[in-house]
């Protein structure tokens, strides 16, 4: 039975080397029934499907700080400031009552090159403060440590001190467009403020 071949026409049975029907004369393909066995292409499609999933993790459960709270801490901070710099406002307020004192003519204008030797200090040390501190391991000044807060770049990770910087100083812009810039906390989905949108970072909280 191996070595025979039935015609699929007439059911002659014919050699299996036949090219054609003894019978009918109908041509003989038995390789015909072995064209359409093999179509599994299709199976190598999904795997194109993983590399787009190349997004950071999802951010679910992450919490930002919020207007008041960043309000709260950043006077927290101001005050440290002004503490640091305490000696220093002494020593110059000091010496602008001993070498003039109220009744004299030069006061106001010792007291006005106190005031402006100040805020040069003041400037500074916030800035160094500020961006020290945030770009560090605690990636937070320590008045948004007292309410958990970190300043993160937009995947959650530590800041450098250069965009530390940046940052510190897009708060001026915020400030100058009537402190709308800073209003945009409480009004962003994920409680960005302008200088956090120009610097690409996150107050994440907890």
């Amino acid at each position: 039975m191996n070595g025979t071949l039935y015609c699929n026409k007439c059911g002659a049975p014919n050699a299996a080397s036949a090219q054609f029907c003894g019978r009918c004369g109908v041509p003989l393909n038995p390789a015909g029934s072995a064209v359409p066995t093999t179509i599994p292409a299709p199976a190598a499609v999904p795997a194109a499907y993983p590399a787009s999933v190349s997004y950071p993790v999802a951010q679910t459960g992450v919490r930002y700080g919020g207007f008041w709270i960043r309000v709260v801490a950043a006077i927290i901070d101001g005050v440290l400031v002004r503490v640091v710099l305490t000696p220093f406002r002494a020593m110059l307020g000091l010496g602008g009552l001993a070498f003039g004192g109220p009744s004299h003519s030069g006061f106001p204008l010792m007291h006005l090159l106190g005031g402006g030797l100040m805020l040069l200090l003041t400037i500074p040390t916030s800035w160094l403060y500020e961006a020290f501190m945030e770009s560090s391991s605690y990636q937070a000044t320590l008045g948004k440590m007292i309410f958990g807060m970190k300043v993160t770049d937009l995947y959650g990770n530590r800041i450098s001190f250069a965009r530390a910087t940046g940052r510190h100083f897009a708060k001026l812009l915020s400030g100058m467009i009537l402190g709308i810039g800073f209003i945009m906390v409480g009004l962003t989905e994920r409680k960005q403020g302008l200088h956090d949108m120009i610097a690409g970072t996150l107050v994440r909280r907890g």
